[in-house]
């Protein structure tokens, strides 16, 4: 069985425009042209891809098992597609040089810029472009080919994009000066216990970020079940609401390095635990050899600091 690339094309605005009409005017055609591909589809594969999704009220489509399987694929392939067309033009020289790197928020803040800037010296003609997200959204924008390269804070768990350890980050966690004894003395943080870190109302990040994922796996293996938390959407401002006294927080030391300091946030020693650290990631796409720029990047990415 050969499957038609224009059909499976079609199927795959279907899914995810969430209607007929409007994959239609993704695709510039028809909603009949639109129908008719679908159908012919199921049709060849003698498979039903698209149910109703709810009633009158909620009148939009949804693949059916079958059909997310097939539209799981259908992304790939048409990513891909995409990442060789970019390619393309780039040595066609039909646009200038781009790199476009995708960086969770702590790297792209307190780790990037210093390569950004050996980058652009090396490399002037080179147009570059940093996106900044949550380590979830990186990967996905780096499956669907609209980033060539991702740093995150965390693994990845996505089929299709390869991690590979790039750098080992400090954290500490830290907490308000006034609610404890060892008030603000950078040399000498206040020694706590893993069940007063547990009765602490934590500070943590959204869902899909590598400080949060890491950070509470770090916590849960030396006994710290948070009884309360807080979601906050950066670090930045995670370490300010610490400052402020809303609660306690596990955070990248580059973060609160100047507040430690200033003796705006306390840092707290857990008992039995000398230091905490975290592995940095860098992402590629599998199957998607990297674009000369790419390359250029990563051999600056990779040499000693």
């Amino acid at each position: 069985m050969r499957l038609n690339l224009h059909l499976l094309r079609v199927f795959h605005h279907v899914v995810e425009e969430g209607s007929f009409s409007a994959a239609a005017r993704s695709l510039h055609i028809s909603q009949p042209a639109v129908s008719k591909a679908v159908s012919e589809l199921e049709r060849q594969l003698d498979l039903a891809l698209l149910e109703r999704a709810g009633g009158r009220s909620s009148p939009g489509l949804r693949p059916t098992e079958a059909g997310a399987g097939l539209n799981a694929h259908a992304r790939a392939i048409f990513s891909l597609e995409r990442a060789a067309v970019q390619e393309v033009q780039r040595r066609s020289g039909l646009r200038q040089g781009e790199l476009v790197i995708g960086a969770s928020t702590t790297i792209a803040s307190y780790r990037l810029p210093a390569f950004l800037q050996r980058y652009a010296v090396e490399w002037p003609d080179i147009a570059l472009k940093v996106v900044v997200a949550n380590t979830q959204a990186i990967v996905e924008d780096l499956f669907d080919c609209r980033l060539d390269i991702g740093l995150v804070e965390g693994p990845v768990h996505m089929e299709g994009v390869a991690y590979h350890p790039w750098r080992e980050e400090p954290l500490v966690i830290v907490g308000p000066p006034h609610a404890y004894q060892a008030a603000a003395r950078p040399e000498r943080p206040a020694a706590v216990t893993a069940a007063q870190l547990g009765r602490q109302t934590w500070l943590v990040r959204e869902r899909g970020s590598g400080t949060r994922e890491v950070s509470l796996d770090l916590l849960g293996k030396q006994g710290v079940v948070p009884a309360e938390s807080i979601e906050i959407g950066s670090n930045e401002g995670i370490a300010r609401a610490v400052a402020a006294g809303l609660g306690v927080a596990m955070l990248p030391y580059a973060v609160v390095e100047d507040l430690i300091t200033l003796g705006r946030v306390v840092e707290l020693h857990l008992a039995g635990v000398s230091t905490f650290s975290r592995r940095l990631y860098r992402l590629e796409r599998r199957a998607r050899p990297p674009s000369p720029a790419a390359r250029a990047f990563l051999d600056i990415l990779n040499r000693p600091e």
